[in-house]
């Protein structure tokens, strides 16, 4: 049963189907409705050919499997186990084919008596759409025991598919020297907005994989594994017949999809403060991937204020409560007799955003899109209060919340808008849906 077909489920689970060999996929709901209707198409060079594999998005509905082989991202690891916990037997063996060095100590916490063995993928693909792979470079794996298992039966499952597999002496070091390469053009590749072969050529990045593979090599050192001397300089020598391509991590991150830095080298930077080994390059690395790549560490209620603006900017409830104390209105009933609530003073919140030259109105929309208010920039200072708390807690959807917007003051033309999610700053009137109102002008 291969799990996954992505870059790489996909590409060798395609080849052993393709060569007959009994294999079947678990997948995702939209990637297994492409596959029925289109089947699953690798794309290379050389050739490019299609299968229709039997698949199912519950281990259940796929016969019993011998070799179970995970090929999906590092972060879906906890998903699958617990999808595969009613499938796995005692004699089933499980091979991992993941990024990092902490995957198969996870497998063992879920099964503690299955048939284990690691492995590593060596390929340069990445998914064209879903059930499309393109496949540029390479295409083998590398395995070994982990605990138990019969290795030769599985390298001869790979072998019969066409795929070249190798059994090195120490699959624990074999996974860290990948862990290695992984923590350093990973990123690179992705802070340099470039091909591997960049970071090989100018020597200041030089310097840097230099630095970047002593602390992975002293982290692998404390855990028990020790991967020799100049380890950077036999990395970049291997790297140079694959200087031309990208990483998978710079193929997530164009795609927008999630990355594997909090399991390569977050896990470094994490491994480094317990086993009291400094990782500070690892650690900036880290850092700026994960600001480059992931969302803000918002909580649930965003406020976000773009369009005719120098750069979008969004706000959660904890920022507009830094907001300095006079752009707070601690009672919206002093304003708005009968009314509750602690707001902030529109104007503070357009003094943070820079308008761009002609900007004259600003839209204030609901988070469902359905409703909003044009005001001109004038008089929604003037007059406008976001609303976001209540008795001391968030303001309550119920209420209107989580930001609420009221304009007292503005008489017949007040702008009562519930859940506001944006603030569009607009070049003449954005969209409007207060009854009988025209935006002005």
């Amino acid at each position: 049963m291969m799990v996954g077909a992505g870059s790489v489920g996909g590409f060798f689970g395609a080849h052993l189907v393709r060569k007959g060999v009994d294999c079947s996929f678990l997948l995702r709901p939209k990637t297994l409705q492409v596959i029925r209707t289109k089947g699953l198409t690798i794309q290379s060079p050389e050739q490019s050919f299609t299968v229709h594999p039997n698949a199912s998005t519950d281990p259940k509905d796929l016969a019993p499997a011998d070799l179970i082989v995970l090929a999906v991202k590092r972060y879906d690891l906890d998903d699958v186990l617990h999808l595969l916990q009613p499938v796995v037997t005692p004699t089933t063996t499980i091979l991992t084919l993941q990024n990092g060095v902490d995957t198969e100590a996870r497998i063992m916490e879920s099964f503690s008596d299955v048939r284990l063995l690691g492995g590593l993928a060596y390929i340069y693909s990445k998914i064209a759409s879903p059930g499309v792979i393109e496949h540029y470079k390479r295409g083998e794996v590398a395995i070994g025991v982990w605990h138990g298992g019969d290795v030769e039966a599985v390298k001869a499952v790979f072998e019969a598919g066409g795929i070249a597999c190798r059994v090195p002496s120490d699959i624990r070091r074999t996974k860290w020297e990948k862990m290695c390469w992984n923590v350093v053009f990973n990123p690179l590749t992705v802070l340099i907005d470039d091909r591997i072969a960049k970071a090989l050529t100018y020597p200041d990045l030089r310097v840097l994989i230099h630095r970047i593979v002593d602390e992975a090599v002293a982290v692998a050192r404390a855990e028990g594994v020790d991967l020799g001397p100049k380890m950077a300089e036999k990395l970049i020598q291997s790297s140079e017949e694959i200087r031309d391509i990208h990483t998978s991590m710079f193929d997530d991150w164009k795609a927008g999809r999630r990355t594997e830095i909090e399991y390569l080298n977050g896990y470094l930077v994490r491994q480094g403060l317990v086993l009291g080994v400094p990782t500070p390059v690892n650690a900036t690395l880290y850092a700026l991937i994960k600001a480059m790549t992931e969302p803000m560490p918002l909580g649930p209620a965003v406020l976000r204020l773009d369009g005719h603006v120098l750069q979008p900017i969004t706000l959660d409830a904890a920022a507009l409560a830094k907001l300095p104390v006079d752009a707070h209105v601690p009672d919206i009933g002093t304003l708005m007799p009968g009314a509750r609530g602690h707001g902030i003073k529109v104007k503070a919140l357009l003094d943070i955003a820079t308008p761009l030259i002609g900007t004259d109105h600003v839209t204030f929309h609901s988070g469902d899109g359905q409703f909003a208010a044009s005001l001109l920039v004038k008089d929604a200072a003037a007059t406008g209060i976001v609303i976001y708390e209540r008795d001391g807690q968030p303001l309550s959807k119920e209420a209107g919340g989580p930001f609420r917007l009221v304009t007292p003051g503005l008489g017949d033309l007040c702008a009562n808008v519930k859940n506001v999610a944006r603030i569009e700053f607009t070049n003449g009137p954005g969209k409007e849906t207060r009854p009988s109102v025209v935006p002005s002008s």
